[in-house]
């Protein structure tokens, strides 16, 4: 059975990631199962967990994972380790005296509830003093209800989640009126600030990865792009006189490392090493993400078996938070750069042919299975390879160095 998981981060009030939610889906013809508790039921998210690796899709973080009513009446949870795993009850649930009592015992076992999309209601009071996490739907909840709930005593301290936090503002009102944990893609927007100037730093640096991104890389140009930023000459000699290239010889000059790295390798070692220099200060979530999207972009274009489209296509996943990382707009960003025409195209319109890669690998990240199948359809990829190609590039980005 192929098992199709996304993931999204839940961040504390300093924007670190402290957690990801998995998302479940067993295939892109229907909406995630509803798991009856039935063998192929629980096998589906036992499986998830022993095939795909728990390492893998949460980095050692915890992971908060949703359950029917069917499932926590069969006490599916136990079956997953209480360290690492949170459980997430689903408004769904109905609070009867069989659901308190298995709570209670996973409880008591150690694992952490969380109730999912909370309504207060007089019927959860006993939930709500199991419960370590409430997570709140912040657009939609007034702030007269979130008061009220936050208000209410309970034996041991309740840690309030804020979801579906899309914005800057969202995340600031949330974390003023008391919210712990957040969830949402506000990381993933630019704070936009009207006047300011990209850094001549920071504009040598996109520049240099602008030109890795160019099929028709120039060496001469590129060679003198590394000689203004010294950060760069030096990370890139101290790489290609590692140990991993067990050189006789040291390299001593950028045109000779260039030369050895060559062209694929080229693009991928400038573009993290610049995108990580340039996103000083951000949160990890938005770096770690733009190497899951290129790489994932990547490996699809790759799939294709067109010639030069996976590179094309790395660039992209990579620029595509680019505004977010600079907090400027995209527009302005692609005006100063020198991109080929397919790549700006999809990054300002999500046009032309790199386009629904992107798409593609933005609807799976979120989670967006209704989005999923369209996208698929567009890029002519079997649905079967995507899974693989996704826990790759989540892999790949967790081994990067300095990640």
């Amino acid at each position: 059975m192929e098992t199709f998981v996304a993931r999204q981060p839940i961040f504390n009030q300093k924007k670190q990631i402290v957690a990801f939610e998995l998302l479940f889906r067993n295939g892109m013809n229907n909406a995630m199962p509803e798991m009856d508790g039935d063998i192929a039921s629980t096998q589906l998210l036992a499986n998830s967990f022993l095939d795909i690796g728990m390492d893998t899709l949460t980095e050692g973080k915890k992971a908060f994972i949703n359950f029917t009513e069917n499932l926590l009446l069969q006490k599916i949870p136990l079956m997953l380790p209480s360290q690492s795993t949170v459980i997430e009850v689903l408004e769904t649930v109905k609070p009867s005296e069989q659901i308190i009592s298995a709570c209670r015992e996973m409880a008591d076992k150690g694992y952490v509830l969380a109730l999912d999309d909370f309504v207060h209601a007089p019927e959860w009071a006993d939930m709500m003093q199991l419960a370590r996490i409430i997570k709140l739907d912040f657009p939609t909840s007034s702030e007269d209800k979130i008061r009220e709930i936050m208000a209410v005593k309970t034996a041991k301290p309740i840690l309030f989640l804020a979801e579906k936090v899309e914005t800057h503002e969202e995340f600031s009102k949330a974390l003023a009126m008391g919210f712990s944990l957040f969830q949402g893609y506000f990381f993933c927007r630019p704070e936009i600030i009207r006047g300011r100037k990209i850094e001549g730093q920071t504009l040598n640096l996109l520049q240099i990865s602008a030109e890795a991104a160019n099929p028709d890389m120039d060496f001469d140009r590129m060679e003198a792009l590394i000689h203004r930023d010294v950060g760069i000459a030096y990370t890139l000699l101290r790489y290609i006189n590692s140990a991993f290239f067990k050189r006789i010889r040291e390299i001593t000059s950028i045109r000779q490392a260039l030369v050895l790295l060559g062209t694929d390798e080229i693009r991928r070692f400038i573009t993290i090493i610049t995108f990580t220099k340039v996103s000083t200060g951000k949160p990890e979530a938005l770096l770690k993400a733009s190497c899951i999207r290129g790489k994932f972009c990547e490996r699809m274009g790759a799939a294709t078996q067109q010639p030069g489209l996976a590179n094309s296509l790395f660039t992209l996943g990579m620029f595509s938070l680019l505004d977010a990382i600079l907090d400027e707009s995209m527009e302005t960003i692609i005006a100063q750069l020198s991109l080929s025409r397919d790549i700006a195209r999809a990054l300002l319109y999500r046009e032309g042919p790199l386009a629904p890669f992107l798409n593609l690998a933005i609807a799976y990240e979120k989670g967006d299975w209704a989005m999923v199948p369209a996208a698929l359809s567009d890029v002519s990829l079997p649905e079967t390879q995507v899974p693989g190609m996704y826990l790759e590039a989540c892999e790949w980005s967790r081994n990067l160095p300095g990640l």
